[in-house]
């Protein structure tokens, strides 16, 4: 049985090119969609969703390739593209009754977040983005003994076969060494809540391989042509993530400034699992935003 947020409502709704998407929708007021990350499911967002509910309508959907929503056959690089995963989102919503919304996404959900910011700024109002640089800055920051951190961005960026052998050979360790590594606090991932990101995942091996292996592909390209365009994000943005730029050697409000003049940068002492270790604090991050 898939674990939810309780007292939302779960819906199957339509995205993009025929593909369904599970979400959990609950509350009343202004649209917040709340994207997920890695390797996780939308009930990462159990505690800000319900924390934002009294004001907001909070619609947190499963990304496509992950938990309850669709995963198509990767039968070209644009399937798991964010663009497409970022239409998935505004198709969602309009699904809903919502043509403008703001939006927030953690690690794999903030990439699609940060493409359909730069995609529909017609339609995100106000831009959150939790734990992550732009792709193309993910791949210029990771250098040397330094980027061992991410080794699983290179191995699922390989030619399609041996990451998916090798990842679905050991699902539960692989997908299990990032829920517990990257945590500071592991009581606020509670046992259940980590067996369904683990049943999930598991369940998901040759799409979640598809979505990184568009990032080391389809999504440098696109990514790539807004920067030469010179495309910046239009709307208020606030980034909170770990110091980073500290870890790997780089100023990572300079790298989120270049993409996004409006910026609201903050540093956390939570770990990478932050709307769960701290969802006071994102709640509070995400509610100043709006207001901006």
């Amino acid at each position: 049985m898939t674990l939810t947020i309780p007292g939302f409502d779960h819906l199957r709704l339509p995205g993009a090119d025929g593909v369904e998407l599970a979400a959990a929708v609950g509350g009343s007021g202004s649209p917040v969609v709340l994207l997920h990350g890695f390797p996780q499911t939308h009930l990462m967002w159990r505690h800000v969703a319900e924390r934002l509910a009294d004001g907001h309508t909070v619609i947190c959907p499963d990304l496509r390739g992950y938990g309850a929503s669709d995963k198509p056959a990767a039968t070209g690089p644009e399937v798991y593209a964010k663009r497409t995963m970022a239409a998935d989102v505004v198709a969602l919503a309009a699904a809903l009754g919502h043509e403008r919304f703001a939006l927030v996404g953690h690690d794999r959900g903030a990439l699609v977040a940060f493409r359909a910011g730069l995609d529909h700024p017609e339609t995100v109002t106000h831009l959150g983005i939790l734990d992550i640089v732009p792709t193309l800055d993910m791949w210029d920051v990771l250098r040397g003994a330094s980027a061992a951190v991410g080794y699983h961005l290179f191995l699922m960026a390989q030619p399609p076969g041996l990451p998916e052998v090798m990842i679905a050979n050991s699902a539960d360790a692989f997908f299990g060494s990032f829920l517990d590594a990257w945590a500071n606090d592991p009581t606020a991932m509670p046992e259940e809540v980590r067996a369904e990101y683990l049943r999930a995942s598991a369940a998901a091996v040759t799409s979640i391989v598809a979505d990184y292996r568009a990032s080391a592909g389809i999504d440098v390209t696109q990514d790539q042509a807004d920067l030469d365009a010179g495309s910046q994000l239009a709307m208020p943005v606030t980034v909170v993530q770990q110091d980073w730029g500290a870890r790997l050697g780089y100023d990572a409000a300079g790298v989120w400034k270049a993409w996004a003049p409006d910026l609201d940068h903050r540093l956390t002492s939570a770990g990478h699992f932050m709307a769960e270790e701290a969802p006071d604090e994102v709640a509070g991050a995400i509610r100043d935003l709006l207001v901006r």
